[in-house]
């Protein structure tokens, strides 16, 4: 995960008066002020690209030296060097040369002896909508989950429900079990607003752990909106259970991501896109659906079964997502960062299996209208392969570039309300069955 940047800056008892003074309140690489050089942080090729550091008004204009380094796509050093804020600011710039990403750290104030802190981390793009795979899709991806999806069919899914308490007057709740394929089974809840009608549906799929319980609240909210919903476990457990029973899982349970990475037959990843798909398939064969509206949303490892699902299945009609995890997953053979989840690129086994569960292979059979947010500083799905995803993608969309953004879990609000905020717009207009409103400028 990226790390938090609230490290301190330690001073050396021989570090000069003027360096001494920067640290005792004045100043702290954490709290330079870097804007982009165009609003929003987006470039075309061959134009300047690049950041304006200043010193904060109550550093009194004293500052040191900082040392900077730019990355392609995370990935290669294209330029490093040096600059001097002792006259308030400086500009650090590059040209980008072809579609990219860069990510640039301010890591160091030179001279310094001792503990370093935490890098400062920035980003910006280089005309991302020309981003494209680094690899082309297997020749049998098509055929290989077509395969899978009759096997799935083939499964009876046997759809149990068992009604519970909702907490909320005007809501009906439920837990859920269907069968998956090789005597699994898919878990979850489902909750819908009371009474007879027919609703515009939702699917929402969960990010990357060692499995958890699901939250009631996640269900209960959207359907008191007025939504028909279902949200599933990623993995084949409880959805409800109490804390120690999700203790007492198996420890390779916990590492799933490891689990069959060398065999496309036995990867952990092939039952849970096609939990995924069942739970699309039980929500749309309900007949309180209003059959218009099917959304798939999640974020992170959520995002990566929402764009996986939205390229699977034709009943989807719309696909909101926050940096999803699962595409560019050769991407360090090709000079871009990897993201979770890593398939080491040193196994061929593994080179072999990674593509058949790329997020990026399947986005290219997405008709449905899509929302896709990117974070430019997020190492844990990198924005390179969201953008080259979301270039595939054939239906309506619209992305929300995120340029000051992490990854969500260590994000702050703020960073995230690209996404936050037009999503709500998005869900707001889906479930009253308006059309959803021009993005604000």
């Amino acid at each position: 995960m990226i790390d938090r940047l609230n490290s301190r800056l330690h001073l050396g008892a021989t570090i000069a008066p003027i360096l001494a003074l920067l640290a005792s309140s004045a100043y702290s690489q954490q709290s330079l002020v870097v804007k982009p050089l165009k609003a929003g942080g987006v470039y075309s090729v061959g134009e300047k690209a690049g950041w304006i550091v200043s010193v904060p008004p109550s550093a009194n204009g004293i500052a040191g030296s900082l040392r900077y380094t730019i990355k392609r796509n995370n990935h290669d050093v294209i330029k490093s060097g040096t600059i001097d804020l002792t006259g308030g600011s400086a500009t650090i710039e590059v040209v980008g040369d072809e579609p990219e990403m860069l990510y640039a750290e301010i890591s160091q104030i030179t001279g310094l002896d001792g503990p370093r802190p935490n890098p400062r981390v920035f980003g910006a793009a280089i005309a991302p909508t020309r981003l494209r795979p680094v690899e082309p899709k297997p020749r049998d991806f098509d055929a290989f989950w077509k395969s899978k999806i009759k096997l799935l069919i083939s499964t009876p899914m046997d759809a149990e429900l068992t009604p519970k308490e909702s907490g909320k007057a005007n809501v009906d709740y439920a837990t859920i079990k269907m069968n998956n394929i090789n005597g699994g089974h898919v878990y979850g809840q489902v909750a819908k607003p009371k009474g007879e009608g027919k609703y515009p549906a939702m699917v929402i799929y969960q990010w990357a752990s060692p499995p958890y319980p699901l939250q009631k609240s996640w269900v209960t909210d959207r359907a008191a909106e007025g939504w028909l919903v279902i949200n599933i476990e990623p993995h084949d457990v409880l959805p409800d259970a109490p804390p120690t029973y999700y203790r007492g899982l198996p420890v390779e349970l916990k590492n799933y991501g490891n689990i069959g990475r060398e065999d496309r037959e036995k990867c952990y990843f092939l039952q849970m896109y096609l939990a995924d798909y069942r739970a699309v398939d039980y929500i749309a064969s309900r007949r309180d659906w209003n059959g218009k509206t099917l959304v798939v949303t999640g974020t992170s490892m959520g995002g990566q079964q929402s764009v996986v699902v939205a390229g699977l299945h034709p009943k989807v009609t719309h696909l909101i997502v926050n940096e999803p995890s699962g595409c560019d997953l050769s991407s360090n053979q090709h000079g871009r960062q990897p993201g979770y989840p890593e398939f080491p690129m040193g196994n061929p086994k593994m080179v072999a299996t990674a593509p058949y569960f790329d997020a990026i292979n399947f986005a290219s059979h997405i008709r449905a209208t899509s929302f896709v947010a990117m974070g430019f500083l997020d190492t844990i799905a990198p924005p390179a392969g969201i953008w080259t995803a979301f270039n595939q993608i054939r239906g309506r969309k619209e992305a929300a570039p995120m340029f000051e953004s992490p990854h969500n879990n260590t994000a702050t609000p703020a960073q995230q309300r690209p996404f936050t905020f037009r999503a709500s717009e998005w869900f707001k207009a889906l479930v009253s069955g308006e059309r959803i409103p021009a993005p604000s400028k």
